[in-house]
């Protein structure tokens, strides 16, 4: 089989740049070890934030919300998406200070963010004198797998051909540049191959003799039972300093957070059965997390827990994606370094990187978001500052580490 588009993993990511290669008129094949969303995807929150830390990444997650909205119209297959809009909260005098410069600065990238009066929901009723900020563009979709579905219907309503359980065990290079992938059953030559792998993203790349520059984090989240302190029209929260985000799901509460001292998960170090299943999950670290907002959301620790789950990040260094093509091989993109944004930002990258690879030039930022952007970097230096950023997600006050470089 032949194709002008291989795409390796079918996340969304790899999917939504799937789609959006083939409605650029391409012949796409899309090629994943397990199930489409399986991995990270299928377990994410499905939150989609639309105030980012850079002026690049909030034009990409406000497109990405307006891609979602008009999924039907541009794609032509329905997604249902809650437009709960979201809360930002500061309970702490330098955490109101952060939230302060957001404000300015998304404010003047575009974004609709206002200060909020107070914040008083079903489920959080502020304690203190918390200073919030008001996200009316945010929104969310309610089961992630549904944005999988609605991709993957798009992928082959226009044309992409998605195989499932198909591992990729090679990637040949013939004259300098990536030719095509080598599955457990059959060679397909392309011209352009998009390693959108996940947590795999560095084995796969490595099957070119290449190396992307991210690391893999276990995240985790958790979702109680059905509880009436929780009304499902309610909008997402996000306290900022306590690293925690909560949403109505399923008639119950979300619980999701960024521990502080987050877990690596190296897939290349583990058995080659290796899943998202077997990513170790902490209940603990999630409880310590809804301890901090126990007054606030007494139903995050209260209510019993009817799912707990948990995937992998990929981290960059810098805490922006890695998306574009690998140096010194041509034929080969990444869609990686996720950096808890993949999903909700997988329309928007995935378009993007899509016109990049179908055009003649990148489209504007996205230069910046290529792998060769980083010098070499040491294993121990890449995974201490993907560890960071990830510690810091809602929280970058310090400073990014520097140590080891």
């Amino acid at each position: 089989m032949d194709a002008d588009v291989v795409v390796i993993g079918a996340g969304a990511l790899g999917l939504s740049t799937a789609l959006h290669c083939a409605l650029a008129g391409r012949s796409v094949v899309v090629v994943d070890r397990h199930t489409a969303g399986s991995q990270a995807s299928g377990r994410a929150a499905g939150l989609f934030k639309s105030v980012q830390a850079d002026e690049l990444r909030t034009r990409l997650a406000r497109r990405s919300i307006t891609q979602a909205l008009t999924f039907a119209d541009w794609a032509g297959v329905p997604l249902a998406v809650a437009r709960s809009g979201s809360f930002l909260i500061a309970r702490t005098d330098q955490h109101r200070e952060y939230l302060c410069r957001e404000l300015a600065q998304s404010r003047s990238w575009g974004a609709d963010v206002r200060e909020a009066p107070r914040t008083e929901l079903s489920y959080y009723q502020p304690a203190g004198d918390d200073f919030a900020l008001w996200c009316p563009e945010d929104v969310y979709i309610e089961e992630p797998a549904s944005l999988i579905q609605a991709c993957l219907a798009a992928c082959r309503r226009h044309g992409a051909t998605v195989t499932e359980n198909e591992p990729v065990i090679g990637i040949p290079v013939t004259a300098g540049r990536a030719a095509g992938v080598e599955t457990a059953s059959r060679s397909i030559a392309a011209p352009v191959i998009v390693d959108a792998a996940g947590g795999w993203v560095r084995q796969v790349a490595g099957l070119a003799g290449a190396r992307v520059p991210v690391a893999p984090v276990r995240h985790q989240l958790l979702i109680t039972e059905p509880t009436p302190h929780v009304d499902p029209a309610d909008a997402i929260v996000r306290v900022v300093d306590a690293a925690v985000y909560l949403r109505p799901a399923r008639g119950g509460l979300m619980v999701g957070g960024f521990e502080p001292g987050p877990l690596p998960v190296d897939p290349e170090r583990q058995p080659a059965s290796f899943s998202t299943d077997d990513v170790p999950l902490d209940l603990g670290v999630l409880r310590q997390l809804a301890g901090q907002v126990a007054d606030e959301a007494p139903a995050a620790g209260t209510v019993p827990v009817a799912e707990h789950r948990g995937g992998l990040f990929t981290m960059s260094p810098d805490g922006r994606f890695v998306a574009g093509p690998v140096p010194d091989l041509p034929g080969l993109w990444v869609a990686s370094g996720c950096n808890g944004s993949g999903f909700s930002s997988s329309l928007a990258i995935g378009e993007a990187l899509a016109a990049w690879i179908t055009g003649e030039t990148a489209p504007p930022g996205m230069t910046d978001l290529a792998p060769g952007r980083f010098g070499p970097l040491t294993d121990d230096v890449l995974v201490s500052r993907g560890l960071w950023q990830y510690a810091h997600y809602y929280d970058p006050v310090a400073g990014p580490v520097v140590s080891g470089s």
